[in-house]
């Protein structure tokens, strides 16, 4: 028994059965992540946040409507996480846009969908819609504007 160093094993050697699962598990994912064209739902929400006009100006159009008054009440303006928990599909090379975003009032809430298309370097919208799910008994949906108008 003599005073011999014990020799410690690698890192590698020690780790490998926790290291090499999770690099599996994160290479798989990267893998799902393009090859399922959710990178294109991440771009899309990426600009649609960065795109504020496209909201306001909408939202701005529901806050003249008088049934959005009656049903929803004072219409707050959309904060960042609506668009993020929203919808939106940009197409046509991001000159066309469809999407769905909360909306809340002092009265209620509600979901407003847009439809638009970027001309002349201002939102046109086709249409905006509203639509009220919960309660029950206040279901229903109704459009806003249909038509090519100016966003502004």
């Amino acid at each position: 028994m003599g005073n011999d160093l014990l020799q410690q094993k690698s890192w590698w050697n020690r780790n490998w059965k926790w290291v090499l699962p999770i690099f599996g598990i994160i290479f798989i994912s990267i893998t799902v992540f393009f090859s399922s064209n959710m990178d294109g739902v991440a771009t899309d929400l990426a600009q649609a946040y960065a795109d504020t006009e496209l909201y306001n100006n909408a939202l701005e159009k529901v806050k003249t409507d008088q049934r959005a008054k009656v049903l929803l009440g004072d219409i707050e303006p959309i904060d960042k996480m609506a668009i993020l928990e929203g919808h939106v599909n940009y197409s046509n090379n991001n000159k066309t846009v469809y999407s769905s975003v909360r909306i809340v009032g002092t009265k209620g809430k509600a979901n407003m969908d847009i439809s638009a298309d970027w001309i002349n370097n201002e939102w046109n919208y086709n249409e905006i819609s509203i639509r009220i799910k919960n309660p029950p008994e206040k279901k229903q949906e109704w459009k806003i504007l249909t038509g090519k108008q100016n966003g502004g």
